[in-house]
């Protein structure tokens, strides 16, 4: 069974950047898409990004495309996020989740089989 670890998250200045990470342990990340959300307060949990079991293919939401990178090292069992040119709209709890089907990359939040605990990012105006 996958459990999975969120770190990095950080009160930051707009325009900032931060990288968080996500250390996954088992035997089955290698096989997973992965995929981060995230969730703001009162708010529902929204889609991020999503990176392939190969990591050769990525989907971003369009309200982060062009500022955030999502990769993967499958040796160190990790999915990371890059996340520069920070605004105050991207304040939240941020969730790493494995999707152990077979469909290569998801947005679908009901899709995804395991989910972190998430790590607080705040972005200050």
């Amino acid at each position: 069974q996958e459990q999975l670890v969120e770190s990095g998250g950080a009160l930051v200045q707009a325009g900032g950047s931060l990288r968080l990470s996500c250390a996954a342990s088992g035997r089955t990340f290698s096989s997973s898409a992965m995929g981060w959300f995230r969730q703001a307060p009162g708010k529902e949990r929204e889609f991020v990004a999503g990176i392939s079991r190969s990591g050769a293919r990525t989907l971003y939401a369009d309200s982060v495309k062009g500022r955030f990178t999502i990769s993967r090292d499958n040796a160190k069992n990790t999915v990371y996020l890059q996340m520069n040119s920070l605004k105050p709209e991207d304040t939240g709890v941020y969730y790493c989740a494995a999707d152990l089907g077979v469909a290569g990359i998801t947005a679908v939040e009901l899709r995804y089989d395991y989910w972190g605990q998430g790590t607080q990012v705040t972005v200050s105006s």
